[in-house]
């Protein structure tokens, strides 16, 4: 990708999921964050948020190479949900490369732990201004080499060791 930098003031700070009241958005949105929020996704919540923060970009659903120019884009994946209880599209984050900030409940919990990939605080202000000082490159463990470690076949060769089966590497 040429420049996959969103045209937006940086920081970009990126919410990609269903646009509803149960994922907890407007506690993003309603954040004193230096820079842009980017909204990517579409559901129930989206006009009404739309009206409310008109200095936030709705991109709408986007799927593919857009989605992924998105995420490629962006400097913080913002995840507020409470209540969600994996969040794939936290991984999708960390596979970009990007930092995650996030409320540290079920999902973003199981999903992240400890790893330095991410910053969970009760504050999401905090967690936000801490993943924006995460590198996207940094030394040891990257948001990408973490999620790529959670991938369908990672997942499956521990299971099979779990298992006490040998695995066939292949």
């Amino acid at each position: 990708m040429p420049d996959a930098r969103l045209p937006y003031e940086g920081p970009i700070w990126l919410y990609v999921g269903r646009v509803a009241v149960e994922k907890n958005i407007e506690a993003f949105l309603a954040l004193d964050l230096p820079g842009t929020k980017v909204v990517v996704g579409d559901g129930p919540a989206r006009a009404g948020l739309e009206r409310r923060y008109p200095e936030v970009k709705f991109l709408g659903a986007l799927t593919g190479e857009t989605l992924a120019r998105a995420y490629a884009g962006s400097d913080v994946f913002v995840f507020p949900s409470r209540t969600d209880t994996f969040g794939l599209v936290v991984l999708e984050a960390l596979a970009s490369g990007l930092p995650v900030a996030a409320y540290p409940v079920e999902g973003p919990r199981d999903v992240v732990g400890d790893a330095p990939v991410a910053v969970l605080d009760p504050d999401l202000r905090t967690a936000c201004l801490g993943a924006l000082q995460i590198a996207r490159n940094p030394r040891g463990l990257t948001p990408r080499a973490f999620a790529e470690a959670h991938s369908w076949r990672a997942c499956t060769l521990q299971f099979l060791r779990n298992l006490a089966v040998e695995p066939d590497e292949d």
